[in-house]
């Protein structure tokens, strides 16, 4: 996400920030080039221009704080102007309503509406503990009915049954209806997708809108349409009141244009991304936090809270048991120790929000995927019990054997055993408390360090 403007501003950014003093013609230099990397990311062109002239105002005959250089001050105007366009903070939901809180998703065809439904169906009631009740009112793509009902089957949150041969105003009418009765908190529709130029269509969803009188109204776009997602979101705005957007496929999108352009044309906050195709991959827009990864600095509030969520809490204290009775790290909980990195959206996940990771080589990033910890996984599934909880028994005709098993190498075997043997080295260090210690371990884990070794 955002892997293109990152990398030039980063670069642009580093120029400036061991410059002694601001002046007129080094701040028009960097600003030549953050607008071109602006430019170059699909950000709108008003938006880069007002950006620019906001920077410059600013930055010119600033004062400088005393704990700062000139160019780090430079550098905290830029993130706090890239937090400006984007909306300075996370604005929620508003669900302060008359139980069902109805809430209307519009946007065009193939952004993404149905599946973006199903996470927020799923994000309010894990996060938020709503009962929530979702409805289709798409008659015309064929199965998009049956689509949104096995989505909320696998995420274990309650359909209303539609039929294609129904008009979506008595649809949205019914489920209402049944919302009110059955005492839902939430209620979420799913519209057709449609053209803004298509009157006939536009004026249905009007229709749907006040038969559903919804407390949000989000714009469901596609983030790697660019600045398009920003104007095709004016043109609705024009028609429908928007509360927010969601930004969805933002995880396929390493320009950011969308993200930093519909807020300023629209005048409507962004307030959710669609970050991959798990059912629980949407997140909150916090614009500080993005401003934060565009700039290289992470998002390390982001990682706590991934963390919180998604660390198993049983298994960690079994951990710290096995520990307490210094029975020592093995394969298998190396193993609930990958799964769990895997449902925090994996290692690049995990890695976009460290702060310095954009400057990572490519190289290294190429190490560090998904598909080597799919591996690891595969490799570990082809071991015993036994090789599992004494990894010392593994030797040449068993590694020989666990790689067959698992489709690889036996070089693949061995680099997953060293991997292992420092991750266990890492772990003593934590039971002796030794954080220093530790952190020096890890570290050594990170790319360049060992852990990841080039293939």
């Amino acid at each position: 996400m955002f892997e293109n403007l990152s990398e030039r501003l980063s670069k642009t950014l580093k120029n400036i920030s061991g410059r002694g003093r601001l002046t007129d013609d080094n701040i028009k230099d960097t600003l030549r080039e953050v607008r071109m990397a602006l430019l170059e990311a699909d950000v709108a062109l008003p938006v880069v221009r007002d950006f620019v002239k906001r920077v410059k105002e600013r930055a010119v005959g600033t004062e400088v704080s005393k704990s700062l250089t000139p160019g780090q001050e430079f550098i905290k105007i830029v993130q706090a102007e890239l937090e400006a366009v984007m909306g300075e903070s996370n604005e929620e939901l508003d669900l302060a309503a008359q139980p069902p809180a109805v809430i209307l998703m519009a946007g065009l065809q193939g952004a993404g509406k149905t599946t973006s439904a199903g996470k927020l169906g799923k994000l309010l009631k894990e996060r938020n503990k709503k009962k929530v009740l979702v409805v289709s009112a798409d008659v015309y793509r064929p199965a998009a009915i049956k689509q949104l009902q096995t989505l909320a089957s696998d995420i274990g949150i309650d359909f209303f049954p539609s039929t294609a041969d129904q008009k979506p105003v008595d649809i949205v009418t019914d489920a209402v209806a049944h919302a009110k009765l059955k005492f839902y908190d939430v209620l979420i529709v799913d519209t057709a997708g449609r053209l803004h130029v298509d009157e006939e269509m536009m004026d249905e969803i009007k229709d749907v809108h006040a038969a559903a009188n919804p407390v949000e109204t989000l714009f469901v776009v596609d983030a790697m349409t660019g600045q398009d997602a920003a104007n095709t979101a004016k043109a609705f705005n024009d028609t429908l009141p928007l509360t927010g957007v969601i930004l969805t496929k933002v995880d396929g999108d390493a320009r950011g244009g969308a993200a930093l352009s519909v807020r300023h044309i629209t005048g409507k906050p962004v307030k959710f991304l669609g970050v991959g195709e798990k059912t629980d991959a949407l997140e909150p827009f916090h614009p500080d936090r993005v401003a934060s990864r565009i700039l290289g600095m992470g998002d390390v509030l982001s990682l706590i809270e991934d963390l919180e969520r998604n660390v198993d809490k049983d298994q960690a204290e079994k951990l710290a048991q096995k520990f307490k009775e210094k029975k020592g790290f093995d394969l298998e909980d190396f193993l609930s120790q990958l799964k769990q990195m895997k449902n925090m959206g994996g290692m690049m996940g995990m890695l976009d929000k460290m702060p310095g990771m954009s400057q990572l080589p490519d190289n290294m990033k190429d190490q560090v995927n998904d598909k080597m910890f799919n591996q690891m996984e595969a490799i570990i599934n082809s071991m015993t019990k036994g090789e599992r909880e004494r990894p010392e028994l593994i030797k040449g005709s068993r590694k020989k054997r666990i790689a067959a098993g698992s489709g690889t190498q036996v070089q693949d075997v061995n680099r997953l055993l060293k991997q292992f043997t420092q991750m266990q080295k890492m772990m003593k260090k934590m039971q002796k408390g030794g954080m220093k210690n530790m952190m020096r371990q890890m570290k050594g884990m990170m790319p360049g360090g060992g852990m990841f070794p080039g293939r």
